[in-house]
C-alpha cells in the first residue's frame, strides 16, 4: 500500500535525523500503519529512542519493536553496579524529594517498584533508569500514593482541568477528546492525528489534581 510506503519511508527518515539514534541498522516494516523495528543497537535508550522516532510519524498505529541490544564483551555492566547506580541516582534526584522505590535488576533488566505523588515522578524515574549505561530493559511497577486531600475534588473539577489544559496545547485545542471521570479514574476516548497526540493527552490527565488512574481508549487515525 502507498500509504504504508510513506510511513516506512517516514520512520526511517525519523530515525536517522535522530541523533539519539547512532545505529544505521534499524529495519522497518509496516502493515496497514502496524510498525515493527529490528535490528542491533549498544544500548537500550538507544532502542527506546528509535521506538518513540517511529511513533511521532503520522499514520502510525501502533509500534512493534524486536530490537536487539548488543553490548561489547568489555562494557558488561554487572547487576550489582546497575542497581548501585540506580540507588544514587535517586538519593540525588531533586524532583523526587522523598523516594520509596526499590530497583531489582536482573540481567540487565530493571523492575522498578514503590511509591510516589505524581505521575511524572513516576515517569522522570523511568526515563532516567532508561538512559543509564547497562541497562536492557525497565519495567516500571511504581504506583501512585493516595494523597490526602484537604478538600476533595469533583468529578467535575477533573474534567474542567484536563480539559482546559487541552486548549492551552497548540497541538491539542482542536482535538475532539472525550473525558469521562469516574471518581479518581479518567477514561479518554476519541480519534487523535498520531501517536506523539496520546502521550501529550495523558500528561494532561495525569497532572489534573486527584487523578489516580488513566485509562487511554484513544484512537490514531
Amino acid at each position: 500500500m502507498k500509504e504504508d510506503e510513506r510511513i516506512r519511508n517516514d520512520i526511517q527518515e525519523e530515525i536517522a535525523w535522530d541523533p539519539r539514534v547512532k545505529t544505521t541498522d534499524i529495519g522497518v516494516t509496516v502493515k496497514n500503519g502496524a510498525v515493527r523495528l529490528t535490528g542491533t543497537v549498544a544500548s537500550y535508550a538507544e532502542r527506546y529512542a528509535a521506538e518513540t522516532a517511529a511513533k511521532r510519524v503520522k499514520g502510525v498505529h501502533a509500534v512493534a519493536e524486536d530490537i536487539e541490544i548488543s553490548l561489547p564483551n568489555d562494557d558488561k555492566v554487572t547487576d550489582e553496579v546497575i542497581a548501585e547506580r540506580i540507588s544514587n541516582l535517586l538519593e540525588w534526584n531533586v524532583i523526587i524529594p522523598d523516594p520509596h522505590i526499590q530497583a531489582e535488576v536482573r540481567n540487565g533488566y530493571v523492575t522498578l517498584t514503590g511509591e510516589v505523588d505524581w505521575n511524572f515522578e513516576r515517569d522522570t524515574i523511568k526515563n532516567q533508569v532508561i538512559h543509564m549505561y547497562g541497562v536492557r530493559g525497565v519495567d516500571n511497577r511504581v504506583m501512585l500514593r493516595k494523597k490526602a486531600q484537604k478538600k476533595q475534588v469533583s468529578e467535575r473539577d477533573i474534567k474542567y482541568q484536563i480539559t482546559r489544559a487541552l486548549h492551552r496545547n497548540a497541538d491539542l485545542e482542536k482535538s475532539k477528546i472525550n473525558i469521562a471521570v469516574d471518581g479518581n479514574k479518567v477514561t479518554l476516548t476519541g480519534d487523535i492525528n498520531a501517536n506523539y497526540e496520546k502521550a501529550l493527552i495523558e500528561r494532561a490527565a495525569w497532572s489534573a489534581q486527584g487523578v489516580m488512574q488513566v485509562v487511554d481508549n484513544l484512537r490514531v487515525n
